[in-house]
């Protein structure tokens, strides 16, 4: 695929001191097109898990072509997530300045479409490239961060909007980034994607995000309602020590999946946990991510044991603070023992400062206080409550 850059083009029009872009700035209309900006080369996660094809002629929305994205969900590397960031320029992670000044737009448009229906798209990104794997701000960082999703797709063409009015456009180096989550997509998908460009429009307004309640970590597997991802796995060796089902149908305690999770130490570690992270891997790198729980009186979650009598040291909200952007609070339960049998148990969040929460739930244990061969328990229904 070549990419071939343009640039911005403007035109001054004074309309009540207005001045409207003349074109809007494609990333993606045909494979060959010479108005396409940026270049799909930042594979992220499990990214053996997806095959591309920019030049599909499978029902394209407009033009001839249109792109073609299969995620198989495998968990090839064990993230549970792929994703792909188209760049400025290929494989730039903010080591390069590439990217564009994009001050004159103020929205971001999209065609998608499912093979199927029923596919999910977990995130849909502006910008975003900010921050290296170990908390360094890159050379060139991304001006803005706004994400979209989770979306549920038709077989039919849907048109989709990301609304960036009031955000600061003046460096973009990730254009578009796509995000697949292994958990919510439930199985191999294919989607197709279609004329993807910014635009300006002069009667759009700055979006005040509101939260509803209750608001979900964990309402089901496949819930489009869950807005945090268990991807902060503790500590370094917690992949050789845990099993994580997020999609396991034994005995829920609500709806048709829970989680299961198998504790071993087979590391020697001789302790283990998981935070649910906003967004996936976010240890604090990501700015402006955090959710505004401010409102919210408690978190409310089910658990059980196998067996009965499992200890868990800690289920915590917040915490995250190793980062520049870090949970604004930390408020933890435990150690709590486990029953057989599903029980209520709650985290009473009054008087905590919850303005910024990237670790939305987080549990915590060590083999010291359990049965030496390991253990295993279950969570479902994980929400904040206002009441």
């Amino acid at each position: 695929m070549k990419i071939f850059i343009i640039g911005t083009i403007m035109l001054t029009l004074v309309a009540q001191g207005t001045v409207f872009p003349e074109e809007r700035f494609d990333i993606y209309t045909d494979s060959t097109a010479p108005s396409n900006n940026y270049s799909p080369s930042g594979w992220m996660g499990d990214f053996r898990d997806m095959k591309f094809s920019p030049n599909s002629t499978e029902n394209p929305y407009s033009g001839k072509t249109c792109i073609k994205i299969t995620y198989t969900g495998k968990r090839s590397y064990g993230k549970g997530w792929a994703g792909i960031y188209w760049q400025s320029s290929p494989n730039n992670w903010g080591k390069r300045q590439t990217g564009f000044d994009l001050k004159g737009m103020n929205k971001l448009t999209f065609m998608a479409r499912g093979n199927e229906g029923e596919e999910v798209v977990s995130l849909v990104k502006v910008g975003g490239i900010q921050y290296t794997q170990v908390m360094d701000k890159v050379k060139f960082p991304d001006t803005v961060n706004v994400s979209y999703g989770p979306m549920r797709l038709t077989k039919e063409w849907q048109k989709y909007e990301i609304n960036l009015a009031g955000k600061d456009l003046s460096y973009i180096n990730g254009g578009f980034c796509i995000v697949f989550n292994a958990y919510q997509a439930g199985r191999e998908q294919t989607i197709y994607l279609d004329n993807i460009y910014y635009s300006y429009d002069p009667y759009l307004k700055e979006e005040k995000v509101k939260i509803t309640f209750p608001f979900y970590v964990y309402a089901d597997a496949s819930s489009l309602d869950n807005h945090f991802v268990p991807s902060g796995w503790m500590p370094a060796t917690a992949a050789e020590d845990l099993e994580a089902h997020i999609a396991c149908e034994e005995e829920p305690f609500s709806g048709n999946s829970c989680i299961k999770i198998k504790y071993e130490n087979n590391s020697g570690t001789r302790w283990a946990g998981i935070y649910w992270q906003n967004p996936a891997n976010n240890w604090g790198i990501i700015p402006n991510a955090g959710v505004d729980l401010r409102g919210a009186k408690k978190l409310t979650f089910h658990a059980r044991g196998a067996k009965g009598g499992e200890i868990i040291n800690e289920f915590k909200v917040g915490g995250i603070a190793s980062g520049p952007h870090t949970d604004s609070d930390s408020v933890s339960i435990g150690p709590v023992k486990l029953t057989k049998k599903w029980q209520k148990y709650e985290i009473d969040l009054r008087g905590s400062d919850l303005s910024y929460i990237i670790g939305g739930f987080c549990w915590a244990t060590n083999i010291d206080v359990n049965n030496p061969k390991g253990i295993i328990f279950y969570l479902d229904e994980i929400h904040y409550e206002n009441k």
